[in-house]
């Protein structure tokens, strides 16, 4: 039995994630920055699993937070915030939480938590397409999912031999933020006809988690719309 980490798990991709793991029989632990919502979370996961409180955008209390976590098989880092920022209005405090979050936190999670890991355990970060395709307003998030591919891959060294890879995923069609949003600009440029789903995201990281050959690899899983 696998106990498994999914910082970010306690809505929209992040449940879904966590549930395809506990369905594996993976004991689970699930954060949100809010303990009762961390809390309310895990209860609705089919498994076991327990809820935590814990915030990226403040990276010091994240050993903390983490205090109690004793063994660590597989750790998900899916927390992000998604503030449009362009140059032209430029909101420097959203620009560094956005940053703080994806780079400092996460490496601050690996960090802590590297002591813990048990022989083989894996670790899956989140970015997303929009490092190599802009749009408007994504100035900084193009930047820190660049980021979290560099960071995938200089964690793969420094924690070696655990592995550590990225996953990139373009718009998810029935995540909360864009399941009632209809004609998706993407859909006609995507060869498979339709925006790539939560499930198929999930199993995606089940895959970098299990596949023990994959290291320090950005997988991007958008239904081949960068063909286009």
């Amino acid at each position: 039995m696998a106990n498994t980490i999914v910082i970010g798990g306690t809505g929209g991709l992040g449940q879904v994630i966590a549930q395809r793991l506990a369905d594996r029989g993976d004991e689970l632990v699930i954060t949100s920055r809010d303990l009762a919502r961390a809390e309310e979370a895990a209860g609705r996961i089919k498994g076991v699993a327990r809820g935590l409180a814990l915030d990226l955008s403040e990276p010091a209390g994240i050993a903390q937070a983490l205090a109690g976590v004793e063994e660590v098989d597989n750790l998900v880092i899916a927390g992000i915030e998604q503030t449009p920022n362009t140059l032209a209005a430029f909101d420097v405090e959203a620009a560094v939480r956005v940053v703080t979050i994806k780079l400092v936190g996460y490496a601050e999670a690996v960090r802590v938590l590297r002591p813990r890991f048990q022989p083989g355990a894996s670790v899956v970060l989140f970015g997303g397409v929009a490092k190599d395709k802009p749009y408007p307003g994504s100035t900084m998030v193009t930047v820190i999912n660049q980021g979290v591919s560099g960071l995938a891959r200089t964690l793969a060294i420094e924690i070696a031999p655990h592995r550590v890879n990225a996953i990139h995923p373009a718009v998810v069609g029935d995540s909360p933020k864009w399941r009632d949003y209809e004609n998706h600009p993407s859909v006609p440029r995507t060869p498979i006809g339709r925006l790539v789903t939560m499930d198929e995201v999930a199993g995606a990281v089940e895959f970098l988690l299990t596949n023990t050959g994959i290291n320090g690899q950005d997988l991007v899983i958008d239904g081949g719309v960068q063909l286009t």
